[in-house]
Formats: structure tokens, sequence, C-alpha cells
């Protein structure tokens, strides 16, 4: 995986942060990430397939779990 900050799972904001996120409140898949952090500015998502494929990680991880905020 490269180095970009939207790569970092750690990332608060990232895109796996964000796939999984959105699965864990049962939102619609809607590749996304914000460079400043969750919530802070504009969220990109004009997205490269690789960025795609990172968040859908994320999103499948969460539902993999079973965990959900109802």
């Amino acid at each position: 995986m490269t180095d970009q900050p939207q790569f970092d799972r750690e990332r608060h904001g990232g895109l796996f942060d964000r796939g999984s996120a959105d699965a864990y409140y049962r939102r619609a898949f809607s590749p996304h990430w914000y460079p400043q952090g969750t919530g802070r500015g504009e969220a990109v998502i004009n997205l490269t397939s690789e960025e795609i494929e990172e968040y859908r990680k994320g999103f499948q991880y969460q539902e993999s779990t079973g965990e959900f905020k109802y």
C-alpha cells in the first residue's frame, strides 16, 4: 500500500475508517475520505480504483463483525 494518508488504517477520516463507519451506522456504500479528519473540511469523493478498494475493505470488514449501530 502507498504511504499516502488516505491509506493509513489508523487515521480517523481515512478510507478504511470511513468504510467501516458507514457500514457500522448502516449507511449506503459511498466511497469517500476526509483529508483533515472526519467531518472537517470537504470530503474527497473523486477516488481512484485503489482508493475505492480500500474503502470497500473497511466496509466489508465492519460487516463481517456483525456489529452495527441500531
